[in-house]
């Protein structure tokens, strides 16, 4: 009953004009198997920002973060309108979630014509901002086994990571990962909620 109730809770994104859940209803939806995910996802991306100091990219200090995150912030909801995509600012990390409806067909890892839009204006903002490190993490929803869930979803954050090196975005700063139904953002018993979860999150983070 309490599921029910939370999928009715939803918002409308000022951006993109989409529907979808408040962080109330995804916080509930998510489970307690998050714990872990999380956990690896913070190491993973301590080691791309340690590899992205290998290369002499130079960490911002600490008072510069703040203003770095907004401008870039600023361009993308600029490039970003009108595509599909939202821009969510969580603390001084950036989530772009990309859904199902513009990034692939069902069960393909092919990047569908309708997302180069979308993919060519982070790329040209990521150009431009060179101390952010990039998370490509591929889901899906929870038809299927798992096996297969993650390994679509991993080959989908491939994808994604190959398109924005061939437009220049050097591949040290990105990671990829896959996690399948792990992290739901909407309740899998519908259809509406199935295809909100079927999605593509790029998490941009400064390199402190």
């Amino acid at each position: 009953m309490v599921v029910l109730g939370l999928s009715g809770c939803t918002t409308t994104d000022p951006y993109t004009g989409e529907q979808r859940p408040t962080k109330t209803t995804q916080g509930a939806l998510i489970g307690a198997a998050g714990g872990a995910v999380l956990g690896n996802i913070t190491g993973r991306r301590d080691r791309t920002k340690r590899a992205m100091i290998g290369a002499g990219v130079g960490a911002l200090a600490g008072a510069a973060v703040g203003n770095y995150m907004d401008r870039q912030e600023a361009e993308l909801r600029r490039g970003l309108q009108g595509t599909g995509v939202e821009v969510d600012r969580q603390g001084d990390h950036l989530v772009l979630n990309m859904p199902s409806s513009i990034t692939f067909d069902v069960n393909r890892d092919e990047i569908r014509p309708e997302f180069y839009r979308a993919l060519n204006s982070v790329a040209d903002v990521l150009r431009r901002y060179e101390q952010t490190a990039v998370e490509i993490a591929g889901h899906t929803d929870s038809t299927g086994t798992v096996d297969h869930n993650v390994r679509l979803s991993q080959r989908r954050a491939d994808s994604v990571a190959r398109y924005l090196e061939a437009q220049g975005i050097s591949r040290v700063r990105m990671d990829t990962i896959g996690l399948g139904p792990h992290r739901p953002i909407a309740d899998n018993s519908t259809t509406q909620g199935r295809a909100m979860n079927r999605r593509v999150e790029m998490t941009l983070i400064p390199l402190t």
